[in-house]
């Protein structure tokens, strides 16, 4: 069930993200609310899909987005695993495991579509793309990771409710 949520909620932040924060860019970084999302929903104490939203936020991204299929899918799943695993290492603060988690996948994601335009002869000075590009991106991943935070928590909360025990 928690799976299938997934389609329409990361559905809905592609369309937002294409649409409306594309438009807001920070020098050349622009926010990433698939990557948000998926951190969100991986340090969220009692969730078990994040593997399937990963692959479900890397398949959309690849779909709407110049990124090749080949560096969306394994950028997103790495940073939603680098969200779980920080999870279980900042077990009491989910804020800060969020914060971190979108500080890395920002670089990872970044560094992969880096190193392919490298590798298909694109020359872009490093550089340049890391003060124009993935610093500002950072900035701005940072700057929306506390709401983004609470939406996909109070999801996180209703589908996953707490037992109460007796």
């Amino acid at each position: 069930m928690t799976t299938l949520i997934a389609i329409p909620v990361l559905g809905l932040l592609v369309v937002l993200q294409t649409a409306i924060i594309s438009r807001i860019p920070l020098l050349h970084g622009t926010a990433d609310l698939i990557l948000l999302a998926l951190a969100a929903w991986a340090v969220q104490e009692r969730v078990k899909t994040t593997w399937q939203w990963g692959l479900i936020g890397g398949l959309m991204v690849a779909l709407v987005s110049a990124l090749s299929l080949l560096v969306a899918l394994p950028a997103y799943l790495l940073s939603a695993g680098v969200a779980r695993a920080l999870r279980k290492q900042l077990w009491q603060m989910p804020l800060l495991a969020m914060f971190a988690a979108v500080f890395i996948g920002t670089f990872i994601i970044h560094s992969l579509t880096f190193l392919v335009l490298r590798t298909n002869g694109i020359q872009i000075p490093l550089r340049e793309s890391f003060n124009l590009i993935t610093l500002p991106s950072a900035l701005l991943n940072l700057l929306l990771a506390v709401p983004i935070y609470a939406l996909i928590g109070d999801l996180a909360n209703r589908l996953y409710p707490e037992e109460i025990e007796m």
